[in-house]
């Protein structure tokens, strides 16, 4: 069962809010600030608070992180990302890790190729790109 968090925009959110959102562990949360994947501002007793996107842009940089993106990539392709993105940015987004995914697949169905061209096998890999 979802625990999802609805509030607007301006809202802040606990590290431990964020995690059950997300359906990461805290300090997953805190990776994710620490390597800007998410942006967290200080309350006056010096504690993380988190928008509303950001359990959403955890979960869409851990299927970033599938397609194969390090944390850095996904930190730069959520650098345009306004505060609280619509579904435009979301879109351009998705679009951007679908290329990538295209990308990816034909570099490894062109390793793949290689791999079974019958050759030996330190030749085809000094072939592959």
């Amino acid at each position: 069962m979802s625990h999802a968090i609805i509030a607007p925009p301006e809202a802040v959110f606990t590290v431990g809010d964020v995690a059950r959102d997300a359906d990461v562990a805290p300090s997953a949360v805190r990776f994710y600030e620490k390597t800007s994947v998410i942006t967290a501002r200080r309350n006056s007793g010096n504690q993380r608070r988190f928008d509303a996107s950001a359990a959403c842009r955890i979960k869409v940089a851990k299927l970033a992180q599938r397609v194969g993106l390090t944390v850095r990539e996904i930190a730069d392709l959520f650098a345009d990302l306004p505060p609280n993105p619509g579904p435009q940015e979301w879109g351009r987004i998705a679009t951007e890790l679908i290329a990538e995914s295209e990308r990816r697949t034909a570099e490894l169905r062109t390793c793949l190729t290689e791999l079974q061209s019958g050759g030996k096998l330190c030749e085809s890999i000094d072939r592959i790109p």
